[in-house]
This record gives C-alpha cells, structure tokens and sequence, in this order.
C-alpha cells in the first residue's frame, strides 16, 4: 500500500519485528533517523525494547528529540516507546533508580510496578480494559488479551485509553492529540495487534 510509514530507528532490538508486522499487513514501511524522513512521513511508530535511559541517550544523539515532538501526524509507540512518550521515567537503566527525562507528548509518568508478590517483569498475556472509546481500539473488545514484557508502568490518568491489572492497575495505552503508546507489545499480540496495528494505519 501506498502509505508512507516510517520506523524510527531508536537502536532498540524489537525494530525487525514491527517492520514486519506492519509489512504482513500489506504495507510498505521504511526505518530511518534522518529527520526529513520522519517529517514526511504520514504514518510514524516508536518502537522500543530495553531501557529508557538507553533510548533516550540514542534519541538524544541522533537528534531527534525536537524532531518527535514536533510530529503532527499520528505516532504510536510501542512498550517501551509509549513510555518514551511519557513525561520522564524512573527507569534509567539497570540498578539506578534515578528518573530520566523523557519526549513529554504525553505529560504522565513512568515508575516501577508495585505488585507485591507477583513475579517482574509482567511478562506474557493479559487483558484490556478499555476507557471511553478510541480510533485505535476499533474492532476490540474489553477484555481482548494483549502481550506484555515490562516492569515499568504509567499509571491510570486522564490519558489512559486501555487499563490492564498486575499486582496494580497500570495504563495499558495512552494517547494525547496525535501521539498514542501501548505498554503491551501489538507486533506480538497476535490478531488483536494486527488490528492494533491497521487501525492505526488506517488513521
């Protein structure tokens, strides 16, 4: 199809993944840092596996900090690219509870779970809640299972479009204006993602 979707190229691990889940969906996608590329896109998505004090450094040093916030097109990010969005995070890498400061699209915050027995990360699949309606759930229902790999969340707030339970409620999909992040993994969230994923492509 048509459609110019553009990957931005964080340096996280997960970015084949979500180009090839967009690509079975019968679209063309291309994965760039360059900053006209990902002006001109119609269609941006923010990947990310790992930490956020990694990924931001990367953002930081390609130059793209400005560059994202200034998207006025629809962006999704993905895990850790919805916390990304977030306003900071106190995830800022391995043993170092210090809160780094994020792309704040979406002005919530990102903190460790709090879920008392429970094992971390909250890896594997569980359920959405849906909060009003949003473009990106159509076709979804409220208790559709979605695949989550994280130990770190954002809370429920005024932003919160999904909400999700693991020892705590936590946000499960944010959204602000243009800009909409899913804590969960659609690239590994079987149809549902894949309806995820075309919904917003569809935008």
């Amino acid at each position: 199809m048509s459609a110019n979707i553009v990957i931005v190229d964080t340096g996280c691990a997960n970015i084949a993944s979500v180009r090839y889940a967009v690509e079975r969906l019968g679209y063309s996608v291309a994965i760039s840092d360059q900053a006209d590329v990902i002006k001109s896109a119609d269609k941006v998505i923010l990947p990310g596996v790992g930490s956020a004090k990694h990924a931001m450094n990367n953002i930081k040093a390609k130059g793209l900090v400005e560059v994202i916030q200034s998207l006025s097109q629809p962006v999704l990010g993905f895990c850790l690219g919805m916390q990304l969005m977030c306003k900071q995070s106190a995830e800022a890498g391995f043993n170092n509870s210090s809160t780094i400061d994020c792309l704040n699209v979406i002005p919530t915050e990102v903190n460790a779970m709090q879920v008392g027995e429970l094992r971390l990360p909250h890896m594997g699949w569980n359920t959405l809640t849906l909060e009003g309606t949003h473009p990106i759930f159509n076709g979804i229902a409220s208790g559709a299972y979605v695949y989550f790999v994280h130990s770190f969340c954002a809370p429920i707030s005024q932003y919160t479009i999904a909400s999700c339970d693991y020892g705590q409620p936590f946000s499960a999909a944010i959204a602000k204006d243009n800009f909409i992040g899913c804590q969960f993994h659609p690239e590994r969230s079987g149809d549902v993602g894949s309806r995820i994923i075309q919904n917003f492509l569809e935008m």
